[in-house]
């Protein structure tokens, strides 16, 4: 799959679910970093950025998941990542940043009951 998208979905408990999809790479890097920072913008009580739609992930697009992470902490809003595939798990590890991030293996049940309808981006 060649490109990248992400999904907008609003949880339950003033949380938003962001799913990405395709090649988190430089080409699409900061087109993520625009959309994460409007979702932002809103200011959510807790950020999932749910990476298992994510065929790829290079240095860029790991920056930026660092970058949204340090936003995060600097506003007090709860950021969850859920596990991407082997592959961006793999370079999560050799990159030694995971432990920078909470990781889950899939939207804490707490957080599922629907708030509203997805938005496609």
């Amino acid at each position: 799959m060649r490109g990248f998208g992400l999904t907008i979905e609003p949880l339950a408990g003033g949380a938003v679910r962001v799913a990405l999809r395709g090649e988190l790479d430089l080409e699409h890097a900061y087109t993520f970093d625009e959309e994460l920072r409007r979702v932002e913008g809103k200011r959510p009580a807790c950020l999932v950025l749910d990476l298992r739609g994510l065929s790829f992930l290079d240095s860029s697009g790991l920056a930026r998941l660092l970058a949204a992470n340090r936003r995060a902490k600097r506003d007090r809003r709860k950021l969850l990542l859920v596990r991407g595939s082997i592959a961006v798990q793999r370079l999560m590890a050799i990159t030694a940043v995971g432990h920078y991030f909470v990781t889950v293996n899939e939207v804490p049940d707490e957080l599922r009951a629907p708030a509203g309808v997805a938005s496609e981006g």
